[in-house]
């Protein structure tokens, strides 16, 4: 799963002083961390924001061409977004809140959705609450940014209740598909993959050279899922 790899899945030595032993889990959420600013970065030279001119559902880009003045604020915000990143990797997560609190509800919808999700990480950093999330989206952020660390229970449940919210919806059920085979519930996991390639098919291109679900590749379901045309 690549939506928000991931988001996958940070802290460095702060000036003068010894850097920090880090974890793996750190080490994660810093790939986390560069991997979302590079996905950024590539968008930027695509289009603007999933809910500005020029894309379309969740993310996929059309043809019309973007405003000039929506790419600048586009860049803009993904600039923005790099300077929270840089605190965040410092350790400097008051300033980096700050940054995130600023972009979490902007126009540039995937700029929002991952300040929100680095809003939280700073949140849980300097031990306080984090805005509860509201959406389907957000919960779908948050579910796909625990699924690229591994923090498999954190994430079904946020896809869980993403999928309450705005239930029928693929890019939810393909991202519960994907959690709940990293957790060794292949029943559940085949359920809500075959519900992802009913409500696209496009899916399945997607699911055959996706490593979250390489526990599923030796079950007969699986090649018959992915592969329909050949049964």
């Amino acid at each position: 799963m690549k939506t928000l790899k991931s988001t996958r899945r940070h802290p460095l030595a702060r000036p003068g002083k010894s850097a920090p032993r880090v974890s793996r889990t750190d080490g994660r959420d810093r790939s986390f961390l560069r991997s979302n600013v590079r996905s950024l970065r590539s968008e930027a030279g695509r289009s603007v924001s999933r809910t500005g001119t020029g894309t379309g559902h969740k993310g996929i880009t059309s043809s019309v061409p973007a405003r000039p003045q929506a790419r600048v604020t586009y860049q803009t915000a993904i600039r923005n977004f790099e300077t929270g990143v840089r605190a965040f990797q410092k350790q400097n997560y008051d300033k980096a809140a700050e940054v995130f609190e600023k972009l979490i509800n902007i126009d540039a919808r995937d700029v929002a959705e991952r300040a929100q999700v680095h809003l939280r990480l700073c949140r849980q950093r300097t031990g306080r609450l984090a805005p509860a999330p509201k959406s389907a989206d957000e919960y779908y952020a948050l579910g796909v940014a625990c699924l690229n660390v591994r923090k498999i229970e954190q994430a079904i449940e946020h896809l869980d209740k993403a999928d309450k919210l705005e239930p029928h919806q693929d890019h939810i059920q393909y991202a519960l598909a994907a959690s709940h085979a990293l957790g060794g519930n292949m029943d559940v996991a085949f359920t809500h993959l075959e519900a992802a390639f009913a409500l696209r098919p496009e899916n399945r291109i997607h699911a055959r050279r996706d490593e979250d679900f390489l526990g599923l590749a030796a079950d007969p379901r699986f090649r018959r899922l992915i592969y329909p045309t050949r049964n």
